[in-house]
């Protein structure tokens, strides 16, 4: 099958590798969701919302380089041509791709600017930036307490049909924000990427606040930019000129396991 005709398919299976996984959001149609998208084995990128990670079944929630298939759709309200509908229920874990094989995975996906890829009507994108800075800034007070009583809200009304009632979800309370040269010249984008927001909590919780954000600005902020580093790039179904951080992936842990 050609790409043309994968292309024009209206549904089918596939299998990616995952390298994104946002953190979740509350919207009024598909409550909680997270925004996931991974590579396929022919170097295609394939976006799957909306997809209830929380809700999904122990054995269901994969991570970064889990090779996950699933059954899909194509979406109506979304003509973004890597989005997928995805069916929840067929979401398995077949594998994982192992460190030495991440650096030939990826080294095609790589670009160094995002314009290019706008123009071809690409919405996902694994850009390499040279990282100016790292901000942590905390989030207004009542931006922080809309977002507890988004997920509160939907966390009630869930647990009145549930069997297992979904654990409460703390928003993260600060920002992580990178300012980043490309091709196309310099950005400045939030960092949405799950992983970020789940390190700042594990280490708030062993180390306190203050401790925690000084490791965030030393890892993210420095040992990142300095060993090398790849940004998982998306745009906005609503702002197709908008693209947001979705991903920080470490260069150098796939630079360095590859040669093993």
């Amino acid at each position: 099958m050609s790409v043309t005709e994968a292309e024009q398919l209206q549904s089918g299976e596939s299998e990616v590798v995952a390298l994104i996984k946002a953190a979740p959001q509350v919207g009024y149609k598909h409550g909680e969701t997270v925004c996931c998208a991974g590579i396929d084995l022919h170097g295609h990128w394939l976006r799957l919302f909306p997809v209830s990670f929380r809700n999904l079944d122990d054995g269901q929630k994969f991570g970064r380089w889990d090779r996950i298939r699933f059954r899909w759709r194509r979406p109506a309200d979304d003509l973004r041509s890597e989005s997928r509908r995805v069916d929840q229920r067929s979401l398995a874990i077949v594998g994982k791709l192992k460190p030495a094989e991440r650096q030939n995975f990826l080294a095609k996906s790589i670009v160094t600017g995002l314009e290019k890829e706008r123009q071809a009507q690409r919405s996902l994108a694994l850009l390499k930036p040279v990282v100016r800075a790292f901000k942590i800034e905390a989030k207004p007070a009542d931006q922080l307490l809309a977002e507890h009583d988004k997920f509160e809200e939907l966390r009630k009304q869930q647990d009145l049909f549930a069997t297992t009632p979904l654990v409460p979800y703390e928003p993260c309370p600060f920002i992580f924000k990178y300012k980043y040269f490309t091709d196309d010249g310099e950005r400045e984008g939030t960092c949405q990427d799950w992983e970020i927001e789940a390190t700042f909590f594990n280490w708030r919780l062993h180390y306190g606040e203050a401790h925690a954000l000084a490791e965030m600005q030393r890892v993210f902020g420095q040992q990142y930019p300095e060993n090398g580093m790849l940004l998982a790039m998306g745009t906005h179904s609503r702002y197709p000129d908008v693209w947001l951080i979705n991903g920080v992936i470490r260069l150098d842990d796939i630079l360095q396991m590859s040669m093993l």
